[in-house]
């Protein structure tokens, strides 16, 4: 297992591997195998992809984001204008099922309600969202809600974990109760955990995952 210095060495290469110089301006800290991020940024995709640069650190046991957006004065919008501008982006999106999702601004920060078929969209509406110029942050409170009862959803996941290349589906275990899915075994990194859980949400009639998987280094 490494020591904190280490990891804290680690995480900041990998940052600066990601973001380049711009990692700078990012603190971290370590303890126990636990990241906290502080300091701030420009833009919410720079703060997106700090936290997804940690993850893949081998000795990552979890991460506290304490990041800040700054945005400079020509990104500063309206709570109306971006509220059009997130309402566009879902409109545009093939992905997202129309007049099912709800948006709220305050401040920068756009909240989405409402429900979708599966997790897929959920994720495909977080993704229209957090790239538009002006967000400070995302709030997605959008419920899964299949449509269809899920069969066989532990084999489907399963096979899902077998198929990835960066998983060994040996040492995952899966429950289904339901509509509800709980993970436990070991990975490697942060990221591993949450690729398992992203291929767990993909199996249709999937609404909620409990993640009880550890990240062992």
């Amino acid at each position: 297992m490494k020591d904190d210095e280490k990891v804290q060495r680690d995480v900041m290469d990998q940052m600066k591997w990601e973001m380049g110089d711009y990692s700078t301006r990012i603190g971290v800290a370590v303890k126990d195998g636990v990241v906290t991020l502080s300091g701030h940024v420009h833009c919410f995709p720079a703060k997106w992809a700090a936290e997804r640069a940690v993850k893949r650190v081998l000795g990552v046991r979890a991460v506290a984001e304490e990041i800040e957006v700054r945005l400079p004065g020509s990104d500063q919008r309206t709570n109306t204008d971006l509220a059009r501008a997130a309402e566009n982006a879902l409109d545009w999106n093939t992905l997202v099922p129309k007049n099912r999702v709800r948006i709220m601004v305050e401040d920068g920060t756009i909240t989405m309600e409402g429900s979708v078929d599966n997790w897929s969209q959920r994720v495909a509406v977080e993704k229209a969202i957090n790239s538009l110029t002006g967000v400070k942050a995302i709030n997605n409170r959008i419920a899964v809600k299949p449509v269809v009862e899920p069969k066989e959803v532990e084999k489907d996941i399963m096979n899902a974990l077998t198929r990835h290349a960066q998983l060994d589906a040996r040492l995952i275990n899966v429950e289904s109760h339901g509509d509800r899915v709980v993970l436990s075994g070991s990975v490697r990194t942060w990221a591993e955990r949450e690729e398992a859980e992203e291929a767990a949400r993909a199996a249709p009639g999937v609404a909620d995952i409990e993640n009880n998987i550890t990240v062992v280094s």
